[in-house]
C-alpha cells in the first residue's frame, strides 16, 4: 500500500500536487499505521521488531534501554501526532483518542512507579553509578518539549499544576545534566529554555555555556560540524532547534547568539535548496539515513526566524517531493511502521543507537504543519528554484569549502550528485565509510554496501597481490579501504581531494597508501582523472560504480578510440527506469559485472560494475592516472556516443604519458578543457 493523497491542487502546487491537507493526510496515514500497532490506550509506543541483531534493546540490555525506547516511540511519534492534535482535538485511532493518549502517556513517561516511566537522569545515574554517562532519553526530552508547545493550548495548558510541576522536574534534571558535547547540547537548550518559558528556574550559565559551544561549531554556509563530520545533523538538528530556542529564549536572553543562528540559517537556505534534486528527493548520505526527509524540517526551521530568507513555494515543492520520495513506495512501511532503512528495510543503513521507533524521527518534517494556514508556506505557488532555471545539459556546481560539501545539479538527469571531504573513520568502520568515504552520492541511485570483500561501490579498494601468483591476498590486513578523506577544494571546475588507506595516526603519512582525487561535472555524472600514490606494490586497484537495481538487467558494451563502457538498463523497485554508463579512459584494464544479494537499498537483488587493474613494480614508471566517468539517468533512451566517450584527447606532461609530473589535460568533444594538477596540494588539505 502506497499514500495517495485524495486533496490535490496542481495550480497551487504544480509539481507535486500537495497541499496542508494533503500533508494532514499523510500525517494521518502515518499515524495511523502506528496506532494499529498499540493495542490500548494505556500501552506505549513500542513497535513490533523484525531486527535485533544491531538495533537496541539486546535481550541482555539494561533496564534504562528498554526505557528509552519506550521514550523514543512516545515524543517521536508524537512530532506526527502534535500538529493534528491542534487540527482535530477529536481525532481517534485505532479507537483510541489522539490527544488524551498523549497527555496521559507524557505523564507516566515522567511518574516514577508508573510501567511506562523512562527514568529521569539522576535515576538511571544511580543505577549505572557513573555521573559522566549520557542517555538516548536526553535526545527525546527535546522532541518532547518541541510537542508540548505545539499543542500547548490542547495538551499543556489542561495538566494541574501539580502534573506540570511533574513535567519540569523531570526535564530539569535532563537540562542540568551530562550530555555529549556535539549537536545533543542542543536538547538541553531547548529543555532549559521551554522551562524559562513557563516561569520555571533555570540555571542560565548552563545555557549560556551550551550555546556558545553550538554556535562556535559553525563552519560556513549554514552548515555546523557535528564531531568530526559533517551530515545532515546541521538541518535536522542545528538548524532547527535553534529556531525553537531563539524563540523560546534566545532574541529575549541572548540575541548575540541568536542572531548568529538566525544569520546561518538564511546562509544555509541560499544553497541548501540545491541539496535536493528535480524531484525533491533526498540524497542517501550520512548517519542515521533512517531519518529520511527529516532532513527538510531545516526550511521549516528557517521560516520560524523573525527575518526568515527561504523562498516558501521552493520550500513547500522540496519539502513534499521528499516527502513523496518515501510515502509512494510499497516497502516504505512493515507492520505500518516505516521500516529500518532508507526505502525497504536495509540492515547495513542502520546503527546500533537506533531502534524500531527511532525511523519516527522523520515527524519532524510534519512540524511543517505548526504554521498557520496563511502562512505564505502554504499559500505561495510552488517552484523549482535552480531546476526551473537551467539550461539544456547545463549542469550548476556548488561548492562549500567550510563544510567539505560540492553538489552538482543535472539538468540532463534531474538528479542531484554530492561529493564530500573532511571525513575521518576508523579502519575497521565499513559502516562509517559507506555513509561518508563515497567518492560520489547519487539523489536516484542510493550507496550500495560492500559486494565483495575487494569491491565497493563508489569506493576505491586496494589490494596488495601475492608476488608468485598475482592474486589478491584475501586478508583483511591486505586489503585496504580508504577512511580519511582530506579536502583541497575546486579550482578552475576541478574538485580536489585526498584519501588515505587504513589511516591511522601512529604511522606517518608517506607510509599510507592514498589516492589523490580529482573529479568534475560532465552533463549526466562526474568524471574522475585521480592519481595514485602508494608506497608499495604489486597490487590490485577497484573501483566500483553506482549499485544498480536488479529486477531484469541489459547489459550492453561498448568500445571507441580504445575507450570501454559497460551500460546497464533496468527498473528500481517502483518499476522506475534506470540507467548507468560506466566508461574507462585510461589506466584501467577492464570492467567487471558484479551481481549481488542484499546490498542495495531499493532492490534485493543489484548489480555493481567495477573497473580493475594492477600496477607490478615497486619502482617502476607505470600510469599513474586513473581516468573514468559514471552516468545516470531514469530512462532507457540511448546516451549518445558523445555522452559515452567525451573524451577527444587526454595531454599529459610527461612523455611516458603516465601522469607522473606536470598537468593533465582532459579535452571534450564539446570543446571544454579541464586541467588537472596535483602539484602543490600538499600544502593545502583539510580535514
Amino acid at each position: 500500500m502506497v499514500f495517495e493523497p485524495k486533496y490535490t491542487d496542481y495550480e497551487l502546487s504544480p509539481y507535486t500536487g500537495l497541499t496542508r491537507k494533503s500533508w494532514i493526510e499523510a500525517a494521518k496515514y502515518l499515524l495511523g499505521g502506528i496506532f494499529d500497532n498499540i493495542a490500548s490506550a494505556d500501552k506505549p509506543v513500542v513497535m513490533p521488531r523484525y531486527e535485533t541483531k544491531v538495533t537496541y534493546p539486546g535481550k541482555d540490555a539494561p533496564t534504562w534501554r528498554f526505557k528509552a525506547e519506550i521514550f523514543e516511540g512516545l515524543t517521536r511519534s508524537f512530532f506526527i501526532a502534535a500538529p493534528l492534535i491542534c487540527e482535530e482535538p477529536a481525532l481517534s485511532l485505532n479507537g483510541i483518542n489522539i490527544r488524551d493518549y498523549y497527555k496521559d502517556q507524557v505523564l507516566r513517561a515522567v511518574t516514577p512507579g508508573n510501567d511506562n516511566y523512562v527514568y529521569n537522569y539522576s535515576d538511571m545515574k544511580k543505577e549505572n553509578g557513573d555521573e559522566y554517562a549520557i542517555y538516548q532519553q536526553t535526545v527525546e526530552t527535546a522532541a518532547l518539549v518541541i510537542c508540548l508547545f505545539i499543542c500547548k493550548k490542547e495538551i499543556w495548558d489542561t495538566y494541574t499544576q501539580e502534573e506540570k510541576d511533574r513535567i519540569a522536574a523531570f526535564l530539569s534534571d535532563y537540562a542540568h545534566s551530562y550530555t555529549v558535547p556535539q549537536n545533543w547540547r542542543l536538547f538541553n537548550m531547548l529543555d532549559l529554555a521551554f522551562l524559562y518559558m513557563n516561569g520555571y528556574e533555570i540555571d542560565e550559565d548552563i545555557m549560556r555555556d551550551h550555546a556558545q559551544n553550538i554556535l562556535n561549531y559553525y563552519v560556513g554556509d549554514g552548515w555546523y560540524r557535528d564531531g568530526q563530520s559533517f551530515d545532515y545533523y546541521s538541518c535536522w538538528a542545528f538548524n532547527m532547534y535553534t529556531a525553537f530556542w531563539n524563540n523560546w529564549y534566545g532574541y529575549e536572553k541572548e540575541p548575540y547568539i541568536a542572531g548568529k543562528f538566525e544569520e546561518n540559517s538564511n546562509k544555509l537556505m541560499e544553497t541548501y535548496p540545491d541539496f535536493f534534486d528535480r524531484d525533491g528527493f533526498t540524497n542517501m548520505w550520512g548517519r542515521s539515513g533512517i531519518y529520511r526527509n527529516a532532513a527538510t524540517s531545516a526550511f521549516d526551521g528557517n521560516l520560524m526566524m523573525r527575518d526568515s530568507k527561504a523562498d516558501p513555494g521552493l520550500a513547500r515543492r522540496i519539502c513534499s517531493g521528499s516527502l513523496l520520495q518515501f510515502l509512494k513506495r510499497d516497502d516504505f512501511l512493515i507492520n505500518g511502521v516505516p521500516t529500518l532503512g532508507f526505502y525497504g528495510p536495509f540492515t547495513p543503513l542502520v546503527q546500533s543507537y537506533s531502534c524500531a521507533e527511532s525511523p519516527l524521527w522523520l515527524g519532524k518534517a510534519f512540524l511543517c504543519l505548526h504554521l498557520p494556514k496563511d502562512h505564505p508556506f502554504w499559500t505561495a505557488k510552488e517552484n523549482n528554484g535552480t531546476w526551473d532555471k537551467l539550461k539544456k545539459n547545463e549542469t550548476k556546481v556548488t561548492t562549500l569549502n567550510g563544510p567539505a560539501l560540492s553538489f552538482a545539479n543535472h539538468e540532463a538527469s534531474g538528479i542531484t550528485e554530492l561529493r564530500t571531504g573532511k571525513v575521518v573513520k576508523e579502519r575497521s568502520d565499513e559502516h562509517g565509510m559507506w555513509n561518508y568515504s563515497k567518492l560520489v552520492y547519487n539523489s536516484k541511485f542510493p550507496w550500495e554496501s560492500a559486494v565483495r570483500k575487494d569491491v565497493e561501490s563508489e569506493q576505491y579498494v586496494i589490494g596488495y597481490t601475492d608476488k608468485k601468483t598475482g592474486e589478491i591476498q584475501n586478508k583483511d590486513d591486505k586489503i585496504l579501504k580508504a577512511n580519511v578523506t582530506f579536502w583541497h577544494g575546486e579550482k578552475d571546475g576541478v574538485l580536489y581531494r585526498r584519501q588515505f588507506f587504513d589511516y591511522e595516526l601512529n604511522t606517518e603519512t608517506h607510509w599510507n597508501t592514498a589516492m589523490n582525487l580529482a573529479d568534475f561535472a560532465v552533463p549526466y555524472g562526474i568524471m574522475r582523472a585521480d592519481k595514485i600514490r602508494m608506497y608499495r606494490n604489486p597490487i590490485t586497484i577497484t573501483l566500483g560504480a553506482f549499485g544498480f537495481p536488479d529486477n531484469g538487467t541489459i547489459v550492453e558494451c561498448k568500445e571507441e578510440g580504445g575507450f570501454k563502457a559497460v551500460i546497464l538498463k533496468g527498473y528500481d523497485h517502483t518499476g522506475k527506469e534506470k540507467q548507468l554508463c560506466y566508461t574507462i579512459f585510461d589506466g584501467w584494464d577492464e570492467i567487471e559485472v558484479i551481481r549481488s544479494v542484499g546490498t542495495n537499498p531499493d532492490s534485493e537483488r543489484s548489480v555493481v560494475l567495477c573497473a580493475n587493474t594492477k600496477r607490478e613494480k615497486q619502482y617502476g614508471y607505470e600510469k599513474y592516472f586513473l581516468i573514468s566517468q559514471v552516468i545516470t539517468k531514469e530512462s532507457h533512451e540511448d546516451f549518445s556516443l558523445d555522452d559515452i566517450f567525451p573524451v577527444k584527447d587526454i595531454i599529459y606532461t610527461d612523455e611516458q604519458k603516465c601522469g607522473g609530473y606536470g598537468p593533465v589535460t582532459i579535452v571534450l568533444k564539446s570543446g571544454e578543457k579541464r586541467v588537472v594538477d596535483f602539484y602543490g596540494i600538499e600544502g593545502d588539505i583539510e580535514l
